[in-house]
């Protein structure tokens, strides 16, 4: 009981400090002289710019977070199975982004960029060209799945300590599972939760991230939020709580669906036992 209410005032200061800056931007795009209008938000899912936009983000999210998972998942069991001297060292690999200012990858990002000139003659202009695609920026992805390494990183290293993965793969195995099969039928469902763990921060840090994206000239959505802000701010702080109520949605949504597979898991083996 003591513990409960020593807790009390530290959540209540919690909730205040994430809701009151929430409660205050929608109060600033519904207050209106008349009273309070939501006809910036009508004007913002009206937008061109902000629908275009955020299904830039979106889809650069998802290809971002299907990239990092198709690195790190593999190479994660593989660490854990085969090579565990090696863990620390790719645990010091996927944190480096968190050292590294985004601002400093960047700038080396566009050092590179900068050499299509060069090889205007040559078969990677075509590449080069492809990277830059202003409808879908493939460097982005790989920029951003550069900086999602230590979510990924951390939510799957978690999950993989949670489970007894040596007997899992011995068992399978001795089944006459594959590796391949070992790894989606076996070792994907068991990680179900730590992977959409990983997956929704790396959604999120793509869909909030402004520096990369600015600096190398293309217009995802922090991008566009921040240029129609100079001269339409309620429509500006409008689209944030829309991300923002997205973000959370999409949160809730695989909290869900992860829990409801959990259940179905748990209730079988009760009834294979």
């Amino acid at each position: 009981m003591a513990r409960l209410t020593s807790r009390g005032p530290v959540l209540g200061i919690a909730a205040l400090y994430f809701l009151v800056p929430v409660a205050a931007s929608l109060w600033f795009t519904i207050a209106d002289a008349d009273g309070i209008s939501f006809d910036v938000y009508s004007k913002g899912l009206g937008s061109e710019g902000l629908t275009t936009s955020l299904l830039r983000s979106v889809s650069i999210g998802l290809a971002t977070v299907a990239l990092g998972l198709l690195l790190m998942v593999p190479t994660t069991v593989a660490v854990a199975l085969r090579l565990p001297k090696l863990r620390r060292v790719v645990e010091i690999l996927c944190m480096m982004p968190l050292v590294v200012p985004p601002i400093a990858l960047v700038a080396g990002v566009a050092t590179v960029l900068s050499w299509q000139q060069d090889l205007a003659a040559t078969p990677l202009y075509g590449t080069f060209q492809a990277l830059i695609n202003r409808d879908f920026p493939l460097i982005l992805v790989i920029v951003y799945t550069v900086m999602s390494l230590p979510f990924l990183y951390r939510s799957l290293d978690a999950g993989l300590r949670s489970v007894d993965l040596r007997t899992l793969v011995e068992a399978a195995r001795s089944l006459g599972a594959s590796r391949t099969q070992t790894l989606l039928q076996v070792i994907a469902p068991n990680l179900r939760q730590a992977v959409m763990g990983g997956a929704v921060l790396s959604l999120a840090m793509v869909l909030g991230e402004y520096s990369v994206a600015s600096v190398l000239g293309f217009e995802p959505f922090a991008v566009w939020m921040v240029n129609v802000g100079d001269s339409e701010a309620q429509l500006s702080v409008a689209a944030a709580m829309l991300s923002l109520l997205f973000t959370w949605g999409l949160l809730l949504l695989l909290t869900a669906l992860a829990g409801g597979r959990t259940r179905k898991t748990e209730s079988r083996r009760k009834t294979t036992s």
